[in-house]
């Protein structure tokens, strides 16, 4: 049987990236990014949901995204959910859901960042908006 484990979100930056250094060298980024829903309850009023997310990159695309992405930033993330066990100091398991990012994608206009980074040897997307509108349909 096949399995999948893949996550895409479009959220805000909670706040700015914490980047750090392993012992190796490669770099590890933490950030964490919202996503909302909003809709109209059986009354009319209107209802929202905000889920935060915790996200981590590694290596190249860490660098990225702490040189890049800041607070409040628009963001579009691929990767996996990943669940870590760990210890408190009272001795209590804790679990901590995250999701590994293998690619991000800045949001917003041109000015804000729109090139798409990739932590994998694949190429860049090319951005639509730089194609001329002369296209027949």
């Amino acid at each position: 049987m096949a399995s999948l484990n893949k996550a895409i979100l479009i959220g805000s930056l909670g706040r700015d990236p914490e980047v750090r250094y392993m012992p190796n060298g490669e770099a590890v980024a933490n950030f964490s990014i919202a996503t909302s829903e909003s809709w109209k309850d059986k009354s009319g009023a209107k209802q929202e949901r905000t889920e935060w997310h915790n996200i981590v990159a590694y290596r190249k695309l860490a660098e990225i995204i702490g040189e890049y992405l800041k607070k409040g930033a628009p963001v579009y993330i691929e990767g996996r959910i990943q669940t870590r066990k760990w210890q408190d100091k009272e001795g209590n398991d804790r679990y901590s859901t995250e999701i590994i990012a293998d690619q991000m994608q800045m949001l917003g206009s041109k000015a804000e960042g729109g090139k798409v980074q990739r932590q994998d040897s694949k190429p860049d997307v090319q951005d639509i908006s730089d194609i001329d509108s002369d296209i027949p349909f």
